[in-house]
């Protein structure tokens, strides 16, 4: 069994940031970056956390992404946003669109963000509670390289390409939900691939479209989507919204210009952010509670998000633990 080192928050935070630095990431792309994999690992979302830092690293030394990238902010419409990331990293061009997405929801009732040429290599969540931590509901989609394969197909065409979902609560964290619409998150297979365990039935078929539970055959063959083609429409969904609406690459064509550096492909995103007072009920927050309240007085429910707001709690006190060799290929030579 691998042996495990213990890390603070803090400890996480300046391994990630002096790693994204010294790989040629400006002080503003490695801190934003760094603040996003620091909050993945606090919710012990350990495919999204110090697991990505070499391949974030990698896309830098390869000239993939530009580590001085500084995103650009464009007005479209009154309820429209476009962030041109300029070929750097998600985090940043995210956090440069938030202000204004926001300002155009509470504005308009209803705002878009459109990010475009930008590496996203994150979970969704941390944008989604960017929104929901200022009272408003939100949307966001993603799509990534070529690794689902449509319903009825056996080879890749479609990402991963997860959609989250945020409901603000008054006095309360807010119910917020990040999936793939595969039936997992490619992370989860190398995570598999790594501590050398099969993954489960259902997630992935090899490259002769046989099903398979060895996360090697699965990284080589195709991913499936969760919940045979419904998940696949949802998966197509993604890369229209992602992709084509907002005026950049679709998977299979973002596998195309990729450089296999083990880091993120370029690729869009679409936000969606609602003031809840602005459509026709003011007391929707409230209302809802009743929903949140069924649906815990089933006995074995939660509701979405749950589990990483415990573990923010627990983390913050205990801090985290990742695997030596994860911790040894981050040491600064």
């Amino acid at each position: 069994m691998s042996k495990l080192i213990h890390l603070s928050l803090e400890q996480v935070h300046r391994l990630a940031l002096e790693n994204l630095q010294r790989a040629g990431a400006s002080d503003e792309q490695a801190r934003a970056v760094a603040d996003i994999v620091t909050a993945a690992e606090r919710d012990e979302c350990k495919s999204h956390g110090l697991f990505r830092i070499p391949g974030f690293c990698a896309s830098l030394v390869s000239g993939k992404v530009s580590g001085d990238a500084t995103p650009v902010v464009h007005d479209l419409a009154p309820a429209v946003v476009h962030v041109d990331a300029a070929n750097g990293f998600a985090p940043l061009a995210l956090e440069a669109g938030s202000v204004p997405l926001a300002a155009k929801a509470r504005s308009q009732g209803i705002a878009a963000l459109a990010v475009t040429n930008s590496y996203h290599f994150s979970a969704l969540w941390p944008e989604i509670e960017l929104m929901t931590s200022q009272g408003l509901i939100a949307f966001a989609f993603v799509s990534a390289k070529k690794f689902v394969a449509p319903a009825g197909g056996i080879e890749p065409l479609y990402g991963t390409n997860p959609m989250a979902f945020g409901w603000p609560r008054e006095n309360q964290p807010a119910v917020i939900f990040d999936q793939a619409s595969s039936a997992s998150a490619r992370g989860e297979i190398q995570l598999h691939q790594r501590d050398g365990k099969q993954i489960p039935h259902g997630w992935a078929i090899d490259k002769t479209g046989n099903p398979t539970t060895d996360p090697a055959e699965a990284l080589d063959g195709a991913q499936l989507a969760f919940g045979g083609y419904k998940g696949a429409a949802i998966a197509m969904m993604v890369e229209l919204l992602a992709g084509s609406l907002v005026g950049d690459v679709l998977s299979f064509e973002a596998s195309q210009i990729d450089v296999p550096d083990g880091g993120p492909s370029s690729g869009g995103e679409f936000m969606i952010a609602i003031d809840p007072g602005r459509c026709g009920n003011r007391g929707a927050l409230v209302h809802a509670e009743r929903l949140f309240a069924e649906i815990l007085q089933q006995e074995g429910t939660r509701l979405p998000s749950q589990r990483r707001y415990e573990s923010r709690e627990k983390t913050r006190i205990d801090g985290i633990t990742i695997v030596e060799s994860l911790y040894e290929s981050l040491q600064l030579a």
